[in-house]
C-alpha cells in the first residue's frame, strides 16, 4: 500500500470505512460471534487490499469484494467446530427479543428456527438478499450496494426467495 498513489490509498480506505460495518453485521449473522466475524472480515479486507489496484479497473468492484467476503466466511465456517450454528444462534436471539415483548418463548423459538432452516435452503444470492434485507434491515438499495448488484436484482431475488420460502414453509406468500 505504501507504493500506491494517494488516490488509490484514499479510495481503498473510503471503501473500507463504507463497507466494513455492513460486512461485520453480515458476518456475525453467518458466524454467530464477534470474534469470528472480525477475523473473517479482516481476512476479506486483507485480500481486497492485495487486489485493490486491479479491482479499481473492474466494472463491478463491489460484487468482487462481496465474493471475497463470502469466500472468507466459507473458509471461517469450514475451520470452526460444528456448533453453535449461526442460524441457531440467530433463532435464540430472536426468541429472546420476542419473549421480552411478551410473546410465547417456545412458539417464537420454534417458528424462528423453522424460518432460518428454510432460509438456509435458499439459493445463495436469495439467502444473501433475505439476510441483508430482513436480518440486517437494509433497504433493497443498501443490500444492492453491499452485494455489488443492481437494486432490481435484489428485488427479484427477494421475490423469488419469498415464493420459495412460502413453499418451504407450506404457507401462502401473503403471510
Amino acid at each position: 500500500m505504501s507504493q500506491w498513489n494517494a488516490t488509490a490509498r484514499l479510495s481503498y480506505w473510503a471503501f473500507h470505512a463504507d463497507r466494513r460495518p455492513a460486512y461485520m453485521r453480515f458476518a456475525y449473522l453467518q458466524l454467530g460471534s464477534d470474534a469470528a466475524a472480525e477475523e473473517a472480515v479482516d481476512a476479506a479486507f486483507d485480500s481486497i487490499m492485495c487486489e485493490w489496484l486491479r479491482m479499481l479497473h473492474m466494472d463491478r468492484l463491489d460484487a468482487y469484494a462481496w465474493t471475497v467476503l463470502k469466500q472468507r466466511l466459507i473458509d471461517r465456517q469450514f475451520r470452526r467446530s460444528p456448533w453453535p450454528e449461526p442460524m441457531d444462534t440467530s433463532a435464540f436471539e430472536a426468541a429472546l427479543k420476542e419473549a421480552r415483548a411478551g410473546a410465547d418463548q417456545y412458539e417464537v423459538l420454534t417458528d424462528t428456527i423453522r424460518f432460518y432452516s428454510a432460509v438456509s435452503r435458499l439459493a445463495e444470492r436469495q439467502r444473501d438478499a433475505v439476510l441483508l434485507r430482513y436480518g440486517l434491515q437494509c433497504t433493497p438499495g443498501e443490500a444492492a450496494a453491499i452485494m455489488g448488484v443492481d437494486e432490481a436484482t435484489v428485488r427479484s431475488q427477494l421475490g423469488q426467495a419469498q415464493r420459495r420460502l412460502a413453499r418451504l414453509l407450506d404457507t401462502s406468500a401473503e403471510s
